[in-house]
């Protein structure tokens, strides 16, 4: 085996397993995909034999038929309320564009005042940080500088 980085020479890849190993997750998926199976056949027996063939395997009560048809309804619409449910919370908790939690948030990362590190390209051997562009920058780049509305335009034509 060749080496892969000096770190560690012999590194192989895909790493091998350490040692023993448990099978319970094996078997708990196969307990749960064999009863998960069961259980569907046997809701659609219930779901589709007539009553004499579910008397005359031994069942003395089951619940009504219509239930056959209200279960996966039921589920369906429950799906449906999360993500109505889960989609009018963010929508709830979005902040209005006026606000200042739009532009910047406790994560942001803004350089000091007392220095202007746009100017630390000119360091050749300089490790750039990282900084969230303050929007005033962004603005001007985008839209140009601030200029201010001319009060009285000389080809307005209002009359």
């Amino acid at each position: 085996m060749e080496p892969t980085s000096p770190i560690s020479p012999l590194a192989s890849f895909p790493p091998e397993p350490d040692g023993y190993r448990s099978r319970a997750p094996e078997f708990y998926g196969f307990v749960a995909w064999t009863s998960t199976t069961i259980a569907f056949v046997l809701y659609l027996l219930w779901a589709l034999l007539p009553d004499e063939y579910i008397v005359w395997l031994g069942v003395k009560w089951y619940p009504s038929r219509e239930w056959a048809l209200l279960l996966p309804a039921y589920s369906i619409v429950l799906v449906l309320l999360t993500y109505f449910v889960y989609f009018s919370i963010a929508i709830a908790r979005t902040p209005a564009f006026s606000e200042l939690s739009t532009l910047i948030d406790t994560k942001s990362h803004l350089p000091g005042l007392d220095k202007n590190p746009y100017f630390k390209h000119a360091d050749p051997d300089a490790i750039f940080e990282l900084y969230d562009i303050p929007v005033g920058i962004v603005n001007r780049v985008v839209y140009g500088p601030h200029r201010l509305p001319n009060i009285k335009r000389e080809n307005s034509s209002v009359h």
